[in-house]
């Protein structure tokens, strides 16, 4: 599978007025000051954030004891870049509210990229990087075909592989070790 399609017949760097212009059924991201443009999320790949946003949000991201804030595909501007993971998570202590713009300018607490053959590269690679050096402290990047959870943590200045998961395992992965999660639940039969 080729890579993520770069919209770059550019002499410049990208801009956000080109990313507002794609097209809708088209996933924009800014990767260092490269356009990145890729369809919507397949059916596995979607299935497997909406079943995970499922099993973490009415533990983490419900009142009155919910101290996250776990939202879908939230459009990340960190410096120059805009990043779109497929679901993040921020603890309620460094995002009191919600922004009233459509985008936030707030690094995540945690991150997590469901990978596909034509994003994987870009999502394992620059994109990490980016979340390392905007300090995100936890990342998960979950391959739906594999059937695999790899649990980054992020040490100075680096990503840590925690731990990585196959299967149909039920774990504890940081930063919501407080419940069990199965993962067989992630993947369609």
């Amino acid at each position: 599978m080729p890579d993520v399609p770069r919209v770059a017949p550019f002499d410049r760097p990208a801009t956000y007025d080109d990313l507002a212009n794609l097209p809708d059924n088209l996933v924009g991201e800014i990767v260092e000051g490269e356009l990145h443009a890729s369809p919507r999320p397949a059916p596995r790949h979607l299935g497997a954030a909406s079943r995970l946003g499922g099993l973490l949000v009415p533990r983490f991201d419900r009142p009155p004891d919910g101290g996250w804030r776990i939202l879908d595909e939230p459009e990340l501007h960190l410096g120059n870049d805009v990043c779109v993971p497929d679901i993040a998570g921020w603890r309620r202590e460094r995002l009191p509210r919600l922004p009233d713009e459509a985008f936030f300018v707030l690094a995540p607490d945690w991150a997590c990229e469901i990978l596909s053959p034509s994003t994987a590269a870009l999502d394992r690679g620059r994109k990490l990087a980016i979340y390392a050096r905007e300090a995100v402290p936890h990342c998960w990047l979950i391959d739906p075909l594999a059937r695999t959870l790899e649990v980054l943590q992020l040490e100075p200045g680096r990503w840590t592989i925690v731990a990585t998961h196959v299967g149909d395992v039920v774990v504890r992965a940081a930063p919501f070790e407080a419940i069990e999660l199965p993962l067989g639940e992630l993947w369609e039969e």
